[in-house]
């Protein structure tokens, strides 16, 4: 997947809450595969049809996800916009997805002790509809017992037969007879790492993996926030007018707004529905975006009339950031590998009145064929990555990598920083970045380079708006020299690495 800056809720409202977009990284393309633990082959499942109700929209999805590997935000979007629904039932099937793909284990340990022939024999649609109503009881207080119940006895009826139905209706109503035991604090395995993977709803290897790198305190900080809501943010086009005028402008129009704790451009904004379908998004005035991706551009720090290069571009949210960062003044080139996520670089760039930007095709690890080396002022490389930073907006992606994905990224992720590294000028910039939290991605990777690539040094000058706030939250100290991994539960934000690098003049 090349990333970008797309969100997870494509509702409009996850649970009440307004869509945000944007992670801003670049998870990776995954190797297929499906999620959860289901073996079995998909069930006896109609002729298309319009979905009834946000459950049956949830549970299609579900059983997609499940069997092809397909990006739950993708599906999402595409269901919800053919379903008509109202945007309550929007929110619940949207939250029912998330919830369901991200609680999965958890829901599986329970679900085991009441299916009596074990889940791995279930048919697909009948896995994901046990997962998707125990959610409901288990997790979201406010559905009435009956309501998730009763239709999912009718799905049951609907899609199969009267024995999977009464099977439906068994396990769900032992559930809700069990549920004072079924809480996750309750749950406890061989080992530390398989409690908090069960607990908290991840594969094992990638706790244990966590559980080195961090200790058990900020692992399990880790891991429960990847379960909470992602919250909304909007990044305002300062052409426009300031960031504290769209504030007071938002709430005129009865919109939660507050400015970023972290991101000088950023607004935390609350009940504002979807901020894409609106006329200040049409008109350029603000985009969505993650509030750490929203910082990437700014550690850049380009100025008016300089020459910049987005390695790893699509669907063009720093690029558009760094040239509204220039007053639309100077060069910024926005390459991507793929030719059709062009047209996203250019929508996003019409959308926002930029004409500094030109949005390019091709592989990052070519680039030095198309521009002279030594020739750009600032290169950003957002690398592709592993995308364990936004798994509260995408949680699929904790179950369909591998440590072996890890190494293979990391590889690639080599190949390209030290390739687009020849492009920048001495005295000029360099900055790296990812949406993961893994070391052998982020400051492993970063440590080699620099050891290989002595031209090259950490460059600790950073907005000073942005470094006053980290070290007033104690997240850099006196010694910061110029790299920073961002934890999901710091700000409420995605998990970001980025490093800015400085070429020796």
């Amino acid at each position: 997947m090349s990333g970008g800056d797309r969100g997870r809720s494509p509702a409009g409202e996850r649970a009440g809450k307004p869509h945000v977009s944007g992670h801003g990284g670049k998870a990776a393309p995954r190797k297929g595969g499906r999620a959860g633990s289901s073996s079995s082959q998909a069930g006896n499942q109609p002729a298309k049809r319009k979905p009834a109700s946000p459950r049956e929209v949830a549970l299609d999805i579900l059983v997609k996800v499940a069997k092809s590997g397909a990006y739950s935000n993708i599906q999402l979007n595409r269901s919800l916009q053919d379903s008509g629904m109202s945007r309550a039932d929007a929110a619940l099937a949207t939250e029912l997805v998330y919830g369901t793909i991200g609680r999965q284990a958890t829901l599986d340990y329970w679900l085991g002790k009441f299916v009596a022939k074990g889940l791995g024999k279930l048919e697909t649609w009948v896995h994901q509809l046990l997962r998707l109503s125990a959610y409901q009881l288990l997790f979201l207080d406010r559905i009435p017992v009956h309501a998730a119940v009763n239709e999912a006895v009718t799905i049951a009826k609907r899609r199969g037969h009267a024995g999977i139905s009464g099977m439906v209706n068994g396990v769900l109503r032992s559930i809700d007879r069990g549920r004072a035991e079924l809480v996750p604090e309750k749950i406890e395995a061989s080992t530390p790492s398989a409690t908090l993977a069960l607990r908290h709803s991840y594969p094992e290897w990638l706790v244990d993996r966590w559980l080195d790198t961090y200790g058990p305190e900020t692992t399990e900080a880790i891991l429960a926030s990847g379960n909470e809501h992602p919250h909304a943010s909007i990044r305002a086009n300062t052409m426009f007018g300031s960031r504290d005028e769209l504030v007071l402008e938002l709430r005129e129009s009865g919109i939660e707004a507050s400015p970023s704790k972290v991101a000088p451009s950023g607004i935390v904004v609350n009940g504002g529905g979807n901020m894409a379908d609106t006329d200040g998004f049409r008109q350029g005035r603000w985009s969505l975006q993650d509030e750490s991706s929203m910082l990437v551009a700014e550690v850049v720090a380009p100025k008016a009339g300089m020459k910049v290069l987005d390695c790893c571009a699509a669907p063009g949210g720093k690029s558009a950031h760094m040239a509204e960062l220039m007053e639309g003044k100077g060069k910024v080139w926005a390459n991507d590998l793929h030719a059709h996520k062009r047209e996203l670089i250019v929508t996003q760039t019409e959308r926002l009145k930029l004409r500094n930007v030109e949005a390019i095709t091709g592989d990052a690890a070519a680039l030095s064929g198309r521009f002279a080396e030594g020739s750009i002022d600032a290169v950003l490389l957002d690398a592709p990555c592993s995308g364990f930073g936004v798994i509260r907006r995408k949680p699929e992606i904790k179950w369909n990598k591998t440590e072996g994905d890890i190494a293979d990224i990391a590889g690639l992720q080599k190949q390209l920083l030290n390739e687009v590294s020849k492009l920048v000028r001495p005295g000029g910039t360099l900055v790296y970045s990812t949406c993961t939290i893994e070391k052998e991605e982020n400051e492993r990777q970063i440590a080699a380079f620099l050891a290989e690539n002595p031209e090259f040094e950490l460059d600790p000058n950073w907005p000073e708006a942005i470094t006053a706030r980290l070290r007033q939250d104690g997240l850099i100290g006196n010694d910061f020299a110029g790299e920073l991994q961002l934890l999901p539960q710091h700000y409420g934000s995605d998990g970001f690495y980025i490093a800015r690098m400085k070429r020796r003049a």
